[in-house]
């Protein structure tokens, strides 16, 4: 341990003394190069794993959950708007886009280990997998679904009466969240067999 210390002596001493060579403003204008390249390869890397194509990389999205959303109205419709994996599963602020990133990391700990690398292990953990998100979006007033589907810009009279009344009743007064009503609208359900409903 010593002799680490002794090599790395001189090098500390380098970084806590003043500089020398360098000027405090070119010191200063390199930190904030330095902090602008750091801030976009940040960025960058935050995007490219916003993507549905990174979302459905890995076998185990794309064989399962992403087959399921081709079949659903949010991958394909008369208007021709598609929802991708991020739309529904990231938040668009950049502060809960970050707490979410930090939350998927843990799925990144799934993958890397097998948790559900096969068909049946999949389906073993699907129930918790749709708990768990089930549970972030009704904590955050499902909050992605509200970034297409906005009650106050909702013409009810177009809707089917039930509809309507439905979603004046719960949405209309907040005591309700979308997640609440709509779990099944871009993947399939689970085994919900002796799960409360309601």
């Amino acid at each position: 341990m010593r002799r680490i210390l002794g090599w790395l002596r001189p090098y500390l001493n380098t970084l806590r003394s003043p500089s020398v060579h360098y000027s405090l403003g070119f010191l200063v204008a390199a930190g904030f190069v330095a902090g602008i390249l750091f801030w976009g390869g940040f960025n960058t890397a935050l995007e490219a794993t916003n993507t549905e194509k990174f979302c459905t990389g890995c076998h185990e999205m794309r064989d399962n959950v992403f087959q399921e959303l081709k079949t659903t109205i949010h991958y394909a419709n008369r208007s021709g708007v598609r929802a991708t994996c991020p739309d529904c599963h990231v938040p668009h602020d950049w502060t809960d886009k970050i707490a979410r990133k930090m939350q998927a990391s843990k799925e990144v700990w799934g993958k890397v280990f097998g948790t559900i690398n096969t068909r049946e292990k999949f389906v073993d953990h699907r129930l918790e997998l749709a708990m768990h998100e089930w549970a972030r979006l009704k904590a955050n007033d499902s909050l992605e679904c509200r970034n297409c589907h906005d009650y106050d810009s909702m013409d009810l009279t177009r809707q089917g009466s039930r509809a309507a009344q439905i979603h004046k009743r719960w949405l209309g007064t907040r005591e309700r969240t979308c997640i609440d009503c709509h779990k099944g609208v871009a993947h399939h359900l689970p085994d919900m067999t002796g799960i409360p409903q309601g």
